[in-house]
Formats: C-alpha cells, sequence, structure tokens
C-alpha cells in the first residue's frame, strides 16, 4: 500500500496492528533496496519504508536538503502513521538519520539497527569529496557519477555473481532526478557528528556490517558498537556496504534474532 505523506511516497506492507518498523535506505537509493527484509518481516511486523526526499519517487521540493530536513521528514510520517515506538532501521544515509533522530527523539523508538553506516560527521576529505561529487554531477550529468558511486558499494561477489542486478541498481539511481542527489550529497556534508550520543543510547542495538565493505569497515562499525551499551555487532560474510542486498538471508536472520529478544 503507498499513501504520501507530507509530499513524500511512504509504502506500507504487514498488519498495522502488528509491532511497526521504519526504514531508513541508504544513499543514492530507494525504499525497494528493503525488500527482501519486508518479504521476512512484513508477516509480523508492520513495515514502513518510504522515499527520503528527492530520491526514489519522492519529490525533489527546492533541493536544498539538510540531515536535520531529513528527521523532520521522518517523524512527520511517524506522527501522521501513529506509529507506536516503532524500530527503526537504517542503512548508511539512512543510519545518519536515525541516529540524529536517536539524539532529538530517543524516546519515539523501541530499539535501532544500523547498517553499514557511521556516527562521525565528515572530515574536511569527505566534505570536499562530496562537493567535487556534486560540482562533478553538474558537469557530466548523474550517470557517471552513479556508475563509479554504487560500484564502490558492493562487494566482488555480488557484482560477479548478480551482475544483472547490479547493472540495475545503476540504471535506477541514474534516473533520479540530479537536484535531488546533489540535495542529499550537502545533506550530509553538513550533518552534525553523533559519536558522542552513541553511549547515551538506552534502547536495544543491532549493528550490521558486511564483510567488504569499504566505505564504513568493520574495524569502523565494530568502534561504533562498541560505544553502544550493550550493542550487538554481526558481519555478514560475502557483501560490501549493502549487505542487506547482496546477502539478505544473513541480514535477515541477523535482524530476526535480534527481534525475537526485544
Amino acid at each position: 500500500m503507498k499513501e504520501i505523506i507530507n509530499g513524500l511516497f511512504v509504502f506500507l506492507e504487514g498488519n498495522n496492528k502488528n509491532k511497526p518498523i521504519i526504514f531508513l535506505h541508504g544513499f543514492p537509493y530507494d525504499h525497494t533496496m528493503w525488500k527482501a527484509q519486508l518479504d521476512v518481516l512484513s508477516e509480523k511486523y508492520f513495515c514502513v519504508t518510504y522515499d527520503i526526499r528527492g530520491l526514489g519517487e519522492s519529490p525533489v521540493g527546492d533541493g536544498q536538503f539538510t540531515m536535520e530536513s531529513f528527521v523532520d521528514e521522518l517523524e512527520i510520517i511517524m506522527n501522521e502513521l501513529k506509529l507506536e515506538k516503532p524500530i527503526l532501521c537504517g542503512l548508511s544515509m539512512g543510519g545518519y538519520i536515525g541516529l540524529r533522530a536517536l539524539e532529538k527523539f530517543e524516546n519515539k523508538f523501541s530499539a535501532v539497527v544500523l547498517c553499514d553506516t557511521r556516527a562521525d560527521a565528515d572530515g574536511n576529505e569527505g566534505k570536499l569529496k562530496r562537493a567535487g561529487a556534486i560540482k562533478r554531477i553538474n558537469k557530466e550529468g548523474l550517470e557517471p557519477f552513479t556508475k563509479d558511486f554504487i560500484s564502490n558499494c558492493y562487494g566482488e561477489h555480488y557484482k560477479q555473481n548478480k551482475k544483472e542486478d547490479f547493472e540495475k541498481r545503476i540504471a535506477k539511481s541514474s534516473a533520479f532526478d540530479p537536484v535531488g542527489v546533489k540535495g542529499s550529497l550537502l545533506a550530509m556534508l553538513g550533518r552534525n557528528d553523533t559519536t558522542d550520543y552513541l553511549n547515551k543510547i538506552k534502547i536495544p542495538a543491532l549493528v550490521i556490517c558486511g564483510e567488504f565493505d569499504a566505505l564504513t569497515p568493520p574495524a569502523v562499525m565494530k568502534t561504533l558498537a562498541d560505544k553502544i551499551n550493550g550493542a550487538e555487532f554481526v558481519v555478514i560474510k560475502n557483501c560490501g556496504h549493502m549487505s542487506p542486498i547482496e546477502n539478505p538471508e544473513e541480514v535477515n536472520k541477523a535482524i530476526v534474532g535480534f527481534l525475537k529478544k526485544l
């Protein structure tokens, strides 16, 4: 089922009387990256996904995005759907949104799953890299940037064994509005650092990382997990940054095991 909330395209699966889980996708993807998780979890949970502004089906608006505006829209969706203490699950940029949301209103959530993400803000090198990406998109168009960026997101096992699916991912993201992609880059570039909040998180947490993640390596994710009191840490084999897509069976196993303990 699809709804439009605050102009964003929101997708609902499962019985709304069940415990809700809200999924936040990564950059530059859309809600469909969570399909393998929804196929399993929607049987027992009310699953909510949405396309972050400017990506997927959600409109660009003025393209001037901040991490704060992304968090505000998450809260609007939660309030509109009257989600009672949802479980929050975010990957990469979705994790940035999730961590800032916890910092602002953790009491509205019951648990969190952080996939292939980080709490620290971009340093100077990272900011210049994102600024360079915006410049490249302006000069060359979206497709060359998307192809290179997404190639770095996946491990070799997926790229070699799921070549057709991999190419479809690139094509899908290349069709997004360039203004929306650049707006997301600006939001990530300007986000605040949530590292100091990690040891204040009180809700149960699961931290997941792909074995060959080149963007947020296991060592980085383990450090993040160690700062969250009682957090579980799981490394997913044979995959890179997009673990829910590359090895959905192991990711689902980790999430289901975690949820059973709540």
